[in-house]
């Protein structure tokens, strides 16, 4: 045997060698594609915007992972390995969507609580007359309506990204129902608006809305906590 046979065949044993070693283990439940140029950051984001899509129109109970998997043109096992279970990508979604009022919020001017109530209403409705913070908080607010586990996950959105917020610029022992009344004064508004579409409130003019929620939103936030006071009964003068 030539030496020049004597160092190939070295050579093609640890060839074969590398070959039958094992492979690093792909994580559990990570798929092919994930692996593939177009999957992470990109791939994660086009989910989140399909899922917001599916459940605005299709609400929680239709929407499925394979229908979002679809719009985001990835397998079905990508949007479990990022999120895991549709309701998990619910709550991915509703996060996203609360993001832009929790930044929002986290920018008002830290004065006391007079005056809260129009700057309140004032950025709540300048969210929504917003077409890119509508569309994705339709998605959740309509699918809330329609599905207990979709009403769970807004409610902890609302309560811990913008009243617990709200709550932290009044001084009273009653701060949290404070905060929920003027919460539920402007959801209600909104729901009406811009879900519902009722007549004349959807076509108002914002502005003439401020003028006239902002006084009852600081009611809530600053007024009285006694009972009020039965129809008709007019406070005596002094």
């Amino acid at each position: 045997m030539s030496g020049r046979d004597a160092g190939a065949r070295p050579a093609q044993g640890a060839a074969r060698s590398a070959e039958d070693a094992p492979r690093p283990a792909r994580r559990r439940g990570r798929p092919a594609s994930a692996d593939r140029a177009g999957a992470g950051k990109a791939a994660r984001d086009r989910i989140l915007a399909s899922a917001r899509a599916e459940f605005a129109e299709r609400g929680y109970d239709k929407a499925s992972i394979r229908s979002i998997a679809r719009g985001a043109e990835v397998d079905p096992a990508l949007v479990h390995h990022y999120f895991g279970t549709k309701e998990q990508v619910f709550e991915a979604a509703a996060e996203v969507s609360f993001a832009p009022a929790a930044e929002g919020l986290g920018r008002l001017a830290p004065r006391g609580p007079e005056g809260l109530g129009e700057e309140l209403v004032r950025f709540f409705l300048g969210v929504w007359e917003n077409p890119a913070s509508r569309a994705p908080l339709l998605a959740v607010v309509r699918s809330a309506l329609s599905n207990e586990t979709a009403a769970r996950i807004f409610r902890g959105m609302v309560t811990r990204q913008l009243m617990a917020r709200v709550a932290r610029r009044l001084d009273a022992p009653d701060r949290e129902l404070r905060v929920e009344l003027a919460g539920a004064q402007m959801v209600g508004v909104a729901i009406m608006r811009y879900v519902l579409g009722i007549e004349p409130l959807a076509s108002a003019e914002p502005e003439d809305l401020v003028a006239r929620l902002a006084p009852a939103v600081q009611h809530h936030l600053t007024g009285p906590s006694g009972p009020a006071a039965p129809l008709g009964e007019q406070p005596r003068g002094g």
